[in-house]
């Protein structure tokens, strides 16, 4: 009786220890993320992200972060070519890579001139390195479309798109073809172009306008993007049978830009005591170092400085036509040159006499200066018959998707 007591709180006890018993887990840590940017591998740095204070110099950043005046001296000189550290901005944000020990001194110093182009600097050797550089950009195919209320600006701003495409559309594709001051209520937009993403997720900006339709006045406009020409490689907009839709001649000298003065034989000028006083040119403002283009192709006959045109350029396109660009900063072309359409000449200035910065565009016909804006200026070159087969063919697929593409409700 007692030995099967026994037996029984052996047994018990057996039971109860195999039930408690747990399995052994081996529990691996997670390896850090290994993180890769600006061409270094950021897990063997201390990274530091900050902006650039007003006043704030090259050496007193470095000195903030433990690098020596002497060092950083060296740095300085052995850069300029690549990195003039006296240009540094306000504003702009900057990424230092520092020693992981309890110096924590700055070993790289990374300029970010844009969300694309940055300037590293890598002086944590004893050779100091410098180097301009971006990051990946991918393009993503997008389409777009509006309905005109107000303004074709405005319809862009309700669809929470660029305002570059507005520019594309009124002064690019469509400058000679719709007159976007007199838009009609209820005209109509699609679009298909590119969007440029940095890692898949931060926007950086809009590429090519592939295909676009205007509906203004229940008139429709089709604008292909295409290079009809193989030898100049320039691409240009068609519309759906072919037709340029660009003029000889750009509409402005200026991208982004805006009239502050139209032609005007009686104008009266402030800066000559309000008297009236012809205005022969159309100023378009924008800041000062904004590049100035050519309008097209031709010659150059005159690249001076003179009174009150200050630093001006003078081409001449044809017999016809010649044009003129006053105030610049900075002339870029010498006489005898020869220039392309959309080619830069000079920078925006204040030059001469002058207001504000802006260039004062001049156009001439058969000798007679007038304004560009009211002449029926000739077509760009027609595309050749024997190229038309091939762009019917290409755009096929863009039409048949830019005409499926739905108005917002």
């Amino acid at each position: 009786m007692i030995l099967k007591k026994l037996i029984t709180l052996i047994s018990l006890v057996l039971l109860i220890s195999c039930k408690e018993e747990k399995p052994v887990i081996n529990i691996v840590p997670a390896l850090p993320k290994v993180i890769y940017e600006y061409g270094f591998k950021l897990n063997n740095f201390k990274v530091i992200h900050d902006t650039i204070k007003k006043g704030e110099n090259f050496s007193e950043i470095l000195d903030r972060h433990h690098v020596e005046y002497p060092k950083v001296l060296e740095i300085v000189t052995k850069v300029k070519d690549t990195f003039n550290v006296r240009r540094i901005k306000s504003g702009i944000p900057y990424t230092i890579l520092a020693k992981k020990d309890t110096t924590e001194a700055a070993q790289v110093f990374i300029y970010k001139h844009s969300k694309v182009r940055y300037t590293v600097i890598d002086f944590k050797d004893s050779i100091i390195a410098a180097y301009n550089a971006k990051k990946p950009v991918k393009a993503v195919i997008k389409t777009a479309s509006g309905i005109i209320t107000s303004s074709l600006s405005d319809a862009i701003d309700e669809q929470g798109l660029s305002s570059y495409l507005t520019y594309k559309m009124a002064d690019d594709i469509y400058a000679w073809t719709i007159d976007f001051s007199r838009l009609q209520k209820n005209d109509k937009f699609k679009l298909i172009y590119e969007q440029f993403y940095i890692n898949d997720t931060v926007p950086v900006g809009i590429g090519e306008v592939k295909a676009a339709y205007f509906e203004h006045g229940n008139k429709p406009f089709y604008a292909f993007k295409f290079v009809a020409d193989s030898i100049l490689n320039i691409p240009d907009y068609f519309d759906d049978e072919a037709t340029n839709l660009r003029r000889q001649f750009l509409k402005m000298p200026v991208k982004f830009s805006r009239i502050s003065s139209r032609y005007n034989l009686r104008r009266r000028i402030p800066l000559y005591g309000n008297k009236v006083r012809a205005h022969k040119g159309t100023d378009y403002a924008a800041p000062i170092g904004t590049p100035i283009m050519a309008t097209a192709n031709g010659t150059v006959t005159e690249s001076r400085y003179k009174g009150g045109n200050g630093n001006y350029v003078k081409v001449r396109h044809n017999a016809t036509y010649s044009t003129q660009y006053l105030h610049m900063s900075k002339r870029k072309v010498k006489v005898g040159q020869f220039v392309k359409q959309g080619e830069v000449i000079g920078l925006i200035g204040m030059t001469g006499n002058t207001a504000g910065p802006h260039v004062c565009y001049r156009f001439w016909k058969n000798g007679k200066q007038v304004d560009p804006l009211k002449q029926k200026l000739p077509a760009a070159e027609p595309m050749k018959e024997i190229v038309k087969p091939n762009y019917f063919e290409f755009i096929v697929p863009l039409k048949n998707k830019i005409d499926s593409i739905n108005y917002p409700n």
